[in-house]
């Protein structure tokens, strides 16, 4: 492992990525201590210190964009914005034939990219007039007039939301690993420092007991080893393609596989699911107030309470089974395999997508259950330990998901890299398997 990462450093090409995806992560956490003008950084302070574990909106927002939301800072939205508008357009080629036609045609993703760019400002704007709202409902935290104040957060926070766009591709032009991936992973980890003293402190007032603590760092442990295991595991459909003479060359003859993962569907369910859940929580912390209906709904959905987890559990199944079927039709599988004289090792031909409809069937259901009991070990740990929101949330959920999942992703780019150059990997057994390679 110490010569992999000596070699890293010795490639040129390789270094310079490293050293831009850091100053990169430089410039994001800059960013995320920025303060928007016209913002009382005391009164701010006072306000969250006096609500501190109780806003859970909050709490989750900041997980993501590494305190930057608390901060109310230019980048307090991060790339969530644009992550929600890409995932609209997504479910938009689902449900509508014609804009996946044209996402299929030569430059059309380039063309759907910005059009996701563009409505990603109209997103932007939305959440700031809610960051408005929000920010109007905090005493003294407002010092300049309320016109100026509008316009300011307006620009600045959709300005700051794009730049975060542009940086995450940035990084995925010029950096290792995937550039959104990335920026949303340097937010979760930014917060670990401040969630380990949290959690220091308690142990020491005697508020947490020492031996939870450690049982609930080797659960921690036992969970990343699943992760890791989930993300790597692949069920493979041997395929076979019958051998074609053009002109004086013979073409196909061989034999591969298409992978399966287990959880074909990934982390997508569970952000679905949370988003949707959050939506109630969200209308009552940014127009707490006005509407008696929302802050009821909210307390129902609160996210230590068994309704939300229920309801959290049955979406994030209902949203593992849609997802897959986005991301692998047994219809299309089939059909590409007919065009190109492929076949399932086995199957009949017209029983292709039968079969293939059929193994998914028993990966999602599995994959459903094991993402929902990760996304609920938060509360779990929370309830039973006392521990804080911030350290129960690192160690389950999406934050985890994402962790372990980048982090394997950026490392299977780098061995790859390695290796295109002739050198060792960074593992010495087995392989690396990315969700991009």
């Amino acid at each position: 492992m110490a010569n992999s990462l000596v070699n890293i450093f010795r490639i040129e090409d390789l270094r310079k990525k490293i050293l831009f995806t850091l100053v990169a992560f430089v410039v994001f956490r800059f960013g995320a201590h920025l303060i928007i003008p016209g913002i009382d950084p005391q009164a701010l302070s006072a306000y969250f210190k006096s609500t501190m574990g109780s806003n859970s909106f909050v709490d989750q927002m900041d997980f993501f964009v590494g305190g930057a939301f608390s901060n109310f800072s230019v980048f307090m939205l991060g790339v969530m914005p644009y992550i929600s508008t890409e995932i609209l357009f997504q479910l938009a080629m689902f449900i509508f034939p014609g804009l996946k036609k044209i996402a299929e045609e030569e430059g059309g993703r380039r063309k759907i990219q910005g059009w996701t760019r563009v409505a990603t400002i109209a997103v932007a704007l939305l959440q700031s007039s809610a960051i408005i709202a929000y920010a109007s409902g905090i005493p003294g935290a407002v010092s300049i007039p309320r016109g100026w104040h509008i316009f300011i957060t307006l620009l600045t926070v959709t300005t700051g939301t794009m730049i975060t766009v542009w940086l995450g591709e940035q990084i995925t032009t010029h950096g290792v690993g995937n550039g959104i991936s990335m920026l949303i992973f340097a937010g979760i980890v930014a917060r670990l420092p401040g969630a380990t003293w949290e959690l220091v402190k308690k142990v020491r007032s005697g508020d947490v007991n020492l031996v939870f603590v450690v049982l609930a760092f080797l659960m921690f442990i036992a969970i990343v080893i699943l992760v890791i295991y989930e993300h790597q595991g692949q069920r493979k459909i041997m395929v076979d393609y019958a051998k074609r003479v053009v002109g004086r060359k013979v073409y196909g003859g061989q034999s591969t596989y298409i992978p399966f993962k287990i959880n074909p569907a990934g982390v997508m369910p569970v952000i679905f699911a949370s988003s949707i859940l959050m939506f109630p929580t969200q209308l009552a912390s940014m127009f707490a107030g006005q509407a008696k209906w929302v802050r009821s709904l909210s307390q129902f959905l609160n996210p230590m309470g068994l309704w939300y987890n229920i309801i959290y559990v049955v979406l994030i199944i209902v949203f593992a089974y849609f997802q897959t079927m986005i991301q692998l039709n047994p219809t299309e599988i089939a059909r590409q395999l007919r065009e190109n004289g492929g076949s399932v090792r086995g199957v009949r031909a017209e029983k292709t997508e039968e079969y293939l409809q059929k193994i998914l069937n028993r990966l999602v259901f599995p994959g459903a259950i094991y993402l929902a009991i990760i996304a609920v070990i938060p509360t779990i740990i929370q309830l039973s330990f006392n521990f804080p929101r911030e350290i129960a949330t690192l160690m389950g959920g999406t934050s985890l998901l994402i962790l372990v999942g980048v982090d394997i992703d950026t490392m299977a780019q780098i061995e790859a890299q390695l290796k295109m150059h002739h050198h060792e990997g960074l593992v010495k057994k087995g392989k690396l398997r990315g969700r991009g390679l």
